[in-house]
């Protein structure tokens, strides 16, 4: 593998961990709404990350990451009893998406500080291709 892929590698990285970044963001911007523009009940969404294989048979290793899909968290649904609200059912609850802010801050974190490690990885191998140009003068 050349030098040259490392920019290819992070930069996938950097891709899946925006895409991460954008499910966490829409999870938080629902996670207190009664319905969706469906007109069901949001549920949270996980991204799913699936390393991809080098080309051409070479040796162990992976070229990347890539988003495999977007999954729904089955865990169950929060209901709050409160008979005054207009999406309230028969017995006075409302179902609200099955979002815990608290998790979805940690993984906000996490995707950031992994967007910045890709970004910090494509620094260093710039300034190592940057010193192999002074070699010899």
């Amino acid at each position: 593998m050349s030098l040259f892929k490392v920019f290819d590698v992070a930069g996938t990285g950097m891709t899946a961990q925006t895409h991460r970044l954008n499910v966490v963001s829409s999870n938080l911007a629902n996670a207190d709404s009664a319905t969706s523009s469906t007109g069901q009940t949001y549920r949270a969404r996980e991204v799913v990350f699936a390393a991809q294989p080098l080309q051409g048979g070479a040796p162990a290793g992976v070229a990347g990451v890539s988003v495999a899909g977007v999954v729904e968290d089955q865990a169950p649904l929060r209901r709050v009893y409160d008979p005054g609200n207009p999406v309230a059912d028969a017995q006075g609850y409302v179902t609200y998406p099955n979002v815990n802010p608290v998790e979805e801050m940690v993984n906000m974190i996490s995707a950031s500080r992994s967007y910045q490690a890709n970004a910090d990885v494509m620094n260093a191998a710039k300034l190592m291709l940057l010193k192999t140009l002074t070699i010899g003068q």
